[in-house]
C-alpha cells in the first residue's frame, strides 16, 4: 500500500523524506517534485528498481531512465570527457531545468536502459528533490506519468496514474511549470541542443555562443 506524505508540513516531510530514502535504497519507486513535473525515482545503481520503474510508467529500454543529482560534484564519479563548455553550462543552470547528455564512466555498474554508453543528468531546483537525492545519492528518474499520457503537475495526477506500484508519495504541491527541461548533448566538441525547454537555445548561447540546435 502506499503512503503519501504531505511536505508542507514540517513534520510529514521529515518523516516522508526518511521514509523515501528507506525505500530507495530497499529498492522501491518513489515519486517525488521536481522544478519542471512530478518525477517517479530509483536507485540509479539498482538495477532491478530500474526495470520496475520502466514497467510502471510502460515504458521500453529503448528510453533509458534519466539521472537526478543532488550536487554538481556528483559528475566527478558518474561522466567522463566532460567538456570546459559542459562546466560552464552547470554553472550557469545548475540547479535548473536542463539536463546534460554526457558520457558515463565506463566502470558505473548501473543499467538504465539502452544509453549507448551515455547518461542524461540533472540537478532540479527544488528543496524536497535534493534532500532527498542528497540521502540517496544519484537516482534514476522519469516524469511520473504512464506513457503517452500527460507529465503530472502534482501528486494526485501521478498517484492516480502510478497507484501500488510506487512505495512512497512525496507531495509539495503543484510543481511551477509543466514545461519539461531542456535537453543538451555535450559528448561532442560543440554542444547540441536535443529539447527546447524551460531554458531556450538564446539563454544557453549567452554561456555557450557555439551552441547548435539538433533535428
Amino acid at each position: 500500500m502506499a503512503r503519501r506524505y504531505d511536505c508542507s508540513d514540517a513534520t510529514d516531510r521529515i518523516a516522508g523524506l526518511r521514509e523515501a530514502a528507506s525505500a530507495v535504497r530497499r529498492g522501491e519507486l518513489v515519486v517525488l517534485p521536481t522544478d519542471t513535473v512530478y518525477g517517479i525515482g530509483a536507485d540509479a545503481f539498482n538495477t532491478e528498481a530500474v526495470g520496475d520503474l520502466l514497467e510502471a510508467k510502460g515504458r521500453g529500454r529503448n528510453m533509458p531512465s534519466p539521472v537526478l543529482v543532488g550536487s554538481p560534484n556528483t559528475l566527478h564519479g558518474l561522466v567522463t570527457d566532460f567538456s570546459e563548455q559542459a562546466w560552464e553550462l552547470v554553472d550557469a543552470f545548475w540547479p535548473g531545468a536542463l539536463t546534460l547528455v554526457a558520457r558515463h564512466q565506463p566502470s558505473l555498474q548501473w543499467d538504465l536502459g539502452d544509453t549507448r554508453g551515455t547518461v542524461a543528468v540533472r540537478m532540479p531546483l527544488h528543496p524536497v528533490a535534493i534532500e532527498l537525492l542528497t540521502e540517496t545519492g544519484p537516482m534514476a528518474v522519469s516524469s511520473a506519468n504512464l506513457t503517452g499520457h500527460p507529465s503530472p503537475q502534482d501528486c494526485d495526477a501521478a498517484q492516480e496514474m502510478l497507484g501500488d506500484s510506487v512505495a512512497i508519495y512525496l507531495d509539495g504541491g503543484p510543481t511551477p511549470a509543466a514545461v519539461p527541461s531542456s535537453i543538451v548533448d555535450v559528448t561532442g566538441k560543440v554542444p547540441v541542443l536535443l529539447r527546447a525547454g524551460a531554458i531556450s537555445a538564446e539563454q544557453l548561447r549567452e554561456v555557450v555562443p557555439d551552441l547548435e540546435v539538433g533535428n
